[in-house]
């Protein structure tokens, strides 16, 4: 069977190139169309002999400076040429799940999340571009070609696959289609438990306006307890102004410090509505517990009064009092450990497999075999 992957765009290494890491896994001879790839982020972590780019690749400042094509990436996605391949994979929150495909070829989407920031995260967009004012209203117009682009994009899809339920959803509501789940992997194996913990709390994060890092920075200010940031991104001068001596900033860390202050954190604080929330998992995999709002894909991963607790409001009083009550709940690490296994790489190749050769077998075309893939 000849198989393709398709992701949007290799700019950065975080949850969803973690994700493309394990299907390139899964599918080693599966070549990997996307629109831009950057070398020196990717080095070591995914095998660039494999990625094919579009025509963007070749353009300046496309690499670092990807946001500003929107409208071009619709064009260009449509221009990678799938027809000799039997089954295409994108994993994709935005221009991906939008290539071409013939009919007797089966289009799977991973859909991380429709794009945000076309459909409910629009108006927070245009508010938070940096650019003249008179150049920030004219946005709405390229926004709305690329939102009517999304939405038949998405026609395109034979079947969605989200990767939480609080997606799925949001699938439900702007493409009108079904989606079944399957949770993204966590590979636990490279966390463990530590033998000391720490007094201090810990996020990790791009530090962006929605992450509402300057929530927690505010409850930590108020209470003085310990905190440590890890990121880096546009906020963070901003963060940095407003932060008390209690509160540490430090930057961008190797995958092996990071590690480790997940597992001697006191607990990790997650103060944003995400469509997943991976630093949940990997944290609950280091047997440490997490204080998150109750909204998005933490209602998904987090086991309350188990593996964490949640605040009810993204508000200063609500995180707090949240931050007060872990005071009272007794830390099982093997527990959270176990539950966090829930989510491993292994299961998620399973079901991952299973959930295709599913679609498979019902995906009409004409074939020359009905095999499936394992």
């Amino acid at each position: 069977m000849r198989i393709a992957i398709v992701y949007d765009y290799l700019t950065q290494f975080g949850g969803g190139e973690r994700v493309l890491s394990v299907l390139m896994d899964m599918f080693p001879e599966a070549p990997v169309y996307t629109l831009v790839h950057d070398r020196n982020i990717t080095e070591g972590r995914i095998d660039a002999f494999r990625i094919k780019t579009s025509f963007l690749q070749n353009i300046p400042l496309a690499r670092s400076r990807h946001r500003l094509f929107p409208v071009l990436m619709p064009i260009l996605i449509e221009q990678f040429d799938l027809s000799k391949y039997d089954l295409v994979i994108s994993a994709s929150h935005s221009f991906g799940k939008g290539v071409i495909t013939g009919p007797n070829t089966l289009h799977i989407s991973y859909c991380f999340t429709p794009m945000r920031y076309v459909w409910d995260d629009s108006h927070r967009y245009v508010r938070e571009f940096t650019v003249p004012f008179w150049l920030r209203s004219l946005i709405p117009f390229p926004l709305t070609y690329v939102r009517l682009w999304d939405s038949f994009a998405a026609d395109r899809v034979d079947t969605f696959v989200a990767i939480s339920n609080f997606v799925a959803r949001r699938i439900k509501k702007y493409y009108q289609r079904d989606a079944e789940v399957v949770y993204p992997p966590v590979d636990c194996e490279l966390y463990a438990i530590a033998n000391v913990v720490s007094d201090r709390f810990l996020v990790v994060s791009r530090l962006m306006s929605y992450k509402r890092i300057d929530l927690a920075i505010e409850a930590f200010n108020r209470l003085g307890l310990p905190l440590d940031i890890v990121g880096t991104g546009p906020e963070e001068e901003k963060l940095k102004k407003i932060a008390s001596p209690n509160i540490k900033f430090h930057g961008f860390l190797s995958d092996e410090k990071v590690k480790k202050m997940f597992s001697e954190c006191r607990a990790f604080v997650f103060p944003q509505e995400e469509d997943f929330g991976l630093t949940i998992l990997e944290t609950a995999a280091s047997g440490r517990p997490v204080i998150a709002f109750a909204g998005g894909g933490a209602l998904e991963t987090v086991d309350s009064g188990i593996t964490g607790i949640f605040f009810a409001e993204q508000t200063v009083d609500s995180l707090c009092e949240a931050i007060q009550k872990l005071e009272n709940i007794k830390i099982d690490s093997n527990e959270i450990r176990r539950k966090a296994l829930q989510f491993s790489t292994e299961r998620f190749k399973v079901n991952f497999m299973e959930m295709i050769n599913r679609e498979w077998a019902r995906f009409p075309r004409k074939r020359v075999h009905d095999k499936v893939l394992i």
